[in-house]
């Protein structure tokens, strides 16, 4: 699917010109005229960025970018909006946002804002999908071999793992084995890595 870039603003003109220069691009646009409209829409699985007014009547915009850094991560903001600041600006950038533009605003410029944001969320979308694969591939493990695992990803050498959990040397050997093919670990750094991104520590109830 081409990527997708949101509009919410409750300026109908502005909504249009957007709509006719995104569908120009060859992206799909999707348009909406305050915050909580946009809340209310399913998100889609497709790179992606929000072109995003400051003041809506309902949420404004710095409001509605609060409440997307933690289920949209994936989906940078470009502000667009007439009657910005200096303060709102640096509000804006502190809390991620790819860019702040002011109306009337220069179709070229935005346009590279775009592109650009298009490719944070690509990006961002393909380690979110290598995260659900890695999680999954660590649920497939058997109890034991993820108790291996996260005693190994601690440190632990094979005998101290052993002593652990009650088992012998070669039992940790085999194991551990079995957890860097089914993790698709190459080495150990790559298995430590894979495990910090999972937040897998010694403490993790296996």
């Amino acid at each position: 699917m081409a990527p997708i870039v949101f509009v919410v603003d409750d300026d109908i003109s502005v909504r249009e010109s957007l709509e006719a220069l995104i569908h120009h691009e060859g992206w799909q646009a999707e348009i909406f005229d305050s915050a909580r409209e946009f809340l209310s829409h399913q998100r889609a699985p497709v790179p992606s960025c929000l072109i995003l007014d400051v003041n809506l009547p309902d949420l404004n915009g710095l409001d509605l970018q609060d409440r997307l850094q933690h289920d949209r991560t994936s989906m940078p903001i470009i502000f667009l909006t007439g009657y910005g600041d200096v303060p709102m600006s640096v509000r804006a950038m502190k809390a991620g946002a790819a860019e702040f533009l002011t109306k009337p605003f220069d179709d070229t410029v935005l346009l590279d804002a775009i592109r650009s944001a298009i490719g944070r969320s690509e990006t961002a979308l393909a380690r979110e999908t290598e995260i659900q694969a890695r999680r999954k591939r660590f649920e497939a493990l058997s109890k034991r071999e993820r108790e291996v695992m996260t005693l190994v990803v601690k440190g632990l050498l094979n005998k101290q793992v052993g002593g652990e959990l009650g088992i012998s040397e070669i039992t940790v050997k085999a194991h551990r084995g079995h957890v860097m093919e089914k993790m698709k670990a190459r080495s150990f750094a790559e298995l430590v890595n894979i495990a910090a991104s999972l937040g897998i520590t010694a403490e993790t109830n296996a």
